[in-house]
């Protein structure tokens, strides 16, 4: 879970880092909107290699990295199977399982592929952003780009909250562990139960916690954020730069399709 969530990363010091989140995001939600209308599987592939490719060169753990896309790859996994198999009409191979005959088919192969690697083009994207930039700046980037001050408050107090309720979870865990509590399937289940309802139990004990705490000190139903200065030379350069080269591949990529 820390793998999965944490954001240490991002606080090194690297060119990317030094990036405005602005430009980051505008520039990474340029790559998302290519790589997801994108109709050949070239593109959103170019894409994810080039940001694993920068992940791998920004020194991040190989063990992070591989938690971070296990979940992915097993989606694209998923998508290829079903599409080869219920979609399309050109056979490939087929074999029978269990009385079940299966047939592959081209059309849906190809299908199958491109829209696996949309999905991994567009969660290398995300990654990559995930560890060049902390929580707090893409929410100050998202509140200069005018998103809805509820939504925000809300997306900041998950952020915040989700690693206190992952700690409470390990501890009580941790405390059936040493109870005895998953040393047989049955005990596993009922242990894995409990341990849900408590999880929510004390979610709702800690949002009432903190919302007397916010109310103590200060909060009126409005979050402050800080504000962010204009954009400087150089990033407003890199965000042009970037924009014209997603531009022109996807640009290239539909010119190459028809």
């Amino acid at each position: 879970m820390f793998d999965l969530f944490s954001d240490i990363f991002t606080y090194r010091d690297n060119a990317l880092a030094r990036i405005d989140p602005r430009a980051k995001l505008a520039i990474a939600l340029a790559a998302l909107v290519a790589v997801v209308t994108a109709e050949r599987i070239v593109l959103p592939l170019c894409v994810f290699g080039l940001c694993l490719g920068t992940v791998v060169g920004l020194r991040i753990p190989a063990k992070l990295i591989a938690v971070r896309l296990a979940a992915p790859l097993s989606i694209v996994a998923v998508l290829v199977v079903l599409q080869t198999f219920l979609t399309g009409a050109t056979p490939i191979f087929a074999f029978t399982l269990a009385g079940w005959e299966f047939t592959a088919k081209a059309e849906g192969l190809r299908q199958g592929m491109l829209l696996g690697a949309r999905v991994l083009g567009a969660v290398s994207v995300v990654f990559l952003l995930s560890v060049v930039t902390p929580a707090h700046r893409i929410f100050q980037a998202l509140r200069w780009f005018r998103l809805s001050r509820n939504w925000l408050e809300i997306a900041v107090l998950m952020y915040r909250y989700i690693f206190v309720l992952m700690e409470s979870a390990a501890d009580l865990a941790a405390a059936q562990k040493l109870r005895l509590g998953y040393t047989t399937k049955g005990r596993a289940l009922r242990s894995f139960t409990a341990l849900a309802g408590a999880t929510i139990v004390h979610s709702l004990e800690q949002a009432e916690r903190t919302h007397n705490a916010m109310r103590l000190r200060g909060y009126r139903g409005v979050m402050p954020f800080g504000p962010l200065p204009a954009l400087g030379r150089r990033d407003r350069m890199i965000l042009a730069f970037c924009l014209a080269g997603i531009a022109s591949a996807r640009l290239l990529e539909w010119g190459a399709g028809r």
